[in-house]
């Protein structure tokens, strides 16, 4: 196994391997390692080899690398696109999108699609349309979501790296629960559109969940872009401090933005990466930003709501169909009805709070260079995890029935037993801050567990000079590649 996307698309270059046998080789290992993971959910073997065999050498930092694209928002002509969910379960994308393009023109062959919950509203990947995706470091968890195949590939060294997104910390989470490396550009650093252009007004973002800081590093620069044509736009990418050794500032936290509780392990994680910083020589002090995590959290569940009251309202106009509870899961279902009365102005002053939170990071950067917390809060939960009582499964079922802010209430309590498990990766999403999870911690369960960092917008380098760094000191933990 060659362990890392950069070294593939080297062995291609010299000729010791070709990308049809890479192919090949991700196939014999996907039928397997897949029916015990569910991590892919469609495969295009064949004609990935045709288009390998096509490929022209151009320099391309990836040339002839296999890719599996995440199952959501990642559209491929001719693909599924189903969203993870029934109602679209015979769906194909029209085309191809333009993140995709681009990582085609980096020399990517995409081979397949990896597992989602539906419309990646979770943070684990249990879709009722494929089934649970499994943790390679234990069968009875979960690896994560919504980017959970994608990150069962990896970890299992099925593939060195996956395409995933990340609206929540879809990238982030997994990459804890998993052991990966799993970095969040900042909002508008990567190529968006044509077809969908904001991503829930601008917090979900592509990228991938990685091995290495070099294939996250090479990564970044090759997708890195301006259009003109996007909403948002990032700071020009600087890569100035990736292998800078002056001292950073860097404050830390604890404690979660919505008050629930931390787990020991993640508590662990981050005081052992405060004292290894410390010992380098940077500057470490416990602080956070000033930002209300639960008004920031309500905020983001109404953008949610009025996202996917668009959504299906695009499907009816399209189709002259309703979309009913038989269609689509519980979950969905609430958070469409929610959606269903959000006003307008509910709309424009929720992401008013937004940009308030914002503007609190960037005054938070002027005194701190890099921001340390655990990416979640504990490892991840079983399969089998309740996470949703009784009494909030029958409230969703009659969901309909509740009047505005009984739907908003209800919300918050069906999605609090996740939240416990992830709040502190949202933030970046709503204030557009690029971070990274890097995995630091194994649980007394044998379990991962990853520390998190997250920088101003636009200074994606310090994120890649502190990975680096854990990485160089051999303190990333990671499941062995089998040759």
């Amino acid at each position: 196994m060659i362990s890392s996307a950069l070294a593939q698309a080297a062995a291609v270059r010299a000729g010791t391997v070709t990308s049809g046998d890479l192919i090949d080789m991700t196939a014999k290992k996907l039928t397997t390692r897949n029916l015990q993971l569910n991590a892919v959910t469609w495969t295009r073997f064949d004609a990935a080899k045709h288009e390998a065999a096509a490929l022209t050498d151009t320099g391309q930092p990836f040339f002839g690398v296999p890719l599996f694209l995440k199952g959501l928002g990642q559209s491929l002509a001719c693909a599924p696109e189903t969203g993870g969910s029934r109602l679209f379960k015979n769906a194909k994308a029209t085309r191809t999108n333009n993140f995709v393009q681009a990582l085609q023109r980096l020399g990517f062959i995409i081979v397949g699609q990896s597992n989602v919950p539906e419309f990646g509203f979770k943070n684990i990947t249990d879709a009722a349309l494929y089934g649970p995706a499994r943790n390679p470091w234990n069968l009875a968890y979960s690896p994560g979501g919504s980017s959970g195949g994608a990150a069962a590939l990896v970890a299992a060294g099925i593939s060195p790296l996956a395409a995933g997104s990340d609206g929540g910390g879809s990238i982030r989470i997994p990459a804890s629960f998993s052991g990966l490396i799993g970095l969040k550009p900042t909002r508008g650093r990567v190529p968006t559109g044509p077809d969908e252009w904001r991503g829930w007004q601008g917090a979900s973002i592509n990228f991938a969940l990685t091995r290495t800081m070099a294939d996250t590093e090479a990564l970044l620069r090759g997708l890195a872009t301006t259009q003109l044509a996007a909403p948002f736009i990032a700071p020009p990418l600087r890569l100035d401090q990736v292998n800078d050794t002056r001292p950073l500032r860097i404050a830390y936290t604890t404690q979660s933005p919505v008050g629930t509780p931390v787990s020991s392990t993640a508590i662990t994680a981050v005081e052992k990466a405060v004292d290894a910083l410390r010992a380098a020589g940077h500057t470490v002090t416990e602080a956070a930003p000033d930002v209300d995590g639960v008004a920031l959290m309500q905020a983001y569940y109404l953008m949610n709501g009025g996202e996917t009251a668009a959504m299906f309202q695009a499907y009816t106009d399209q189709t002259g169909r309703t979309v009913t509870p038989n269609d689509i899961e519980l979950i969905t279902w609430a958070i469409y009805q929610a959606g269903l009365h959000t006003t307008a102005a509910d709309y424009s002053r929720s992401l008013g709070i937004w940009d308030r939170a914002a503007e609190a990071y960037s005054r938070f950067h002027e005194t701190y260079d890099l921001l340390l917390t655990p990416t979640t809060a504990k490892t991840a939960p079983r399969i089998d995890a309740a996470l949703q009582s009784p009494a909030i499964i029958e409230k969703m079922h009659h969901a309909a029935e509740l009047d505005p802010s009984e739907q908003q209430t209800l919300i918050w309590d069906l999605f609090e037993p996740s939240l416990t498990y992830s709040p502190f990766t949202q933030q970046a999403n709503l204030t557009g801050a690029p971070a990274i999870s890097l995995p630091t911690a194994i649980s007394d369960e044998g379990l991962p567990l990853g520390i998190q960092f997250t920088a101003a917008k636009g200074r994606e380098d310090q994120l890649l000079r502190i990975g680096y760094w854990f990485e160089q000191h051999h303190l990333l933990k990671m499941l062995p590649v089998a040759e």
